[in-house]
């Protein structure tokens, strides 16, 4: 009989194991790309983002972080908030087609963020604040590719942009544009002249200094919502499976 509780509960032991380790896998993988957050913000308005960045390695160090703007949807304004121990570098590029603004043409326009020097060590994160604007009104979504470079040199790239409905494994951050006046948006923008200053004609207007300190944003995509709800499914059926075995095992009065 000893034998037998033995074995039934080494049975039960690890049953409740792999709905344990089904759980925190799955709340890992929830929380462990690159996100745009808030995710969303109104179209031809400015706004402020924060790209959040973790470690998901446990021996090495981020060291680079990578934020690609789109060419085809560019944004005429972009202001930088410093990090203290990062030094970011903007890069501009000319424009197939001038963005027209108040104060004339903008011809140029900043297709890429790098921030080095500093790191993310492992079990951390860290969060790049970015402004911009105006944002596009003729697309819904705005997608920042990322690259995130480790210590050892490996290059992880947030790139993937799945059709809907669909998961990827590496998935690119993605700013959900809403209709300008539209209420009840996560990202509700500013008004032009008060999230930041006119784009100059012929050139972007390009900050690498910070002005007022704002909250981090606590907002966390839709994706990752959804896997982490998955991990706790995982756990509960794997807990009652462990329960209903049991009980087969060694039934009352038994």
């Amino acid at each position: 009989m000893t034998k037998k509780l033995t074995s039934s509960a080494r049975r039960t032991a690890v049953l409740l194991s792999t709905a344990a380790v089904s759980l925190v896998a799955a709340a890992a993988v929830a929380s462990a790309h690159v996100t745009v957050n808030p995710n969303t913000a109104q179209q031809g308005a400015y706004t402020k983002v924060s790209f959040r960045v973790p470690n998901e390695e446990k021996d090495q160090s981020t060291t680079s972080v990578e934020v690609d703007l789109p060419t085809d949807h560019p944004i005429a304004s972009v202001s930088v908030k410093p990090v203290p121990g990062w030094t970011a570098t903007a890069t501009t590029s000319a424009l197939a087609t001038p963005i027209k603004t108040d104060d004339g043409d903008v011809t140029q326009a900043v297709t890429k963020i790098v921030w080095t020097g500093g790191k993310i060590d492992p079990g951390q994160f860290q969060e790049f604040d970015v402004s911009l604007g105006p944002l596009p009104t003729d697309t819904d979504q705005i997608v920042f590719k990322a690259l995130q470079t480790y210590s050892d040199g490996t290059v992880v790239r947030w790139i993937d942009v799945p059709p809907a409905g669909q998961e990827a494994d590496h998935p690119a951050p993605v700013l959900h544009l809403t209709p300008a006046g539209a209420t009840g948006s996560a990202g509700a923008a500013a008004s032009p002249s008060a999230a930041a200053p006119s784009a100059p004609s012929s050139s972007p207007s390009v900050a690498l200094s910070g002005s007022s300190d704002s909250a981090k944003a606590d907002d966390s995509d839709s994706t990752a919502r959804i896997l982490g709800i998955a991990g706790l499914v995982v756990g509960v059926l794997g807990f009652g499976t462990a329960i209903v075995a049991l009980r087969r095992k060694h039934p009352s009065g038994s």
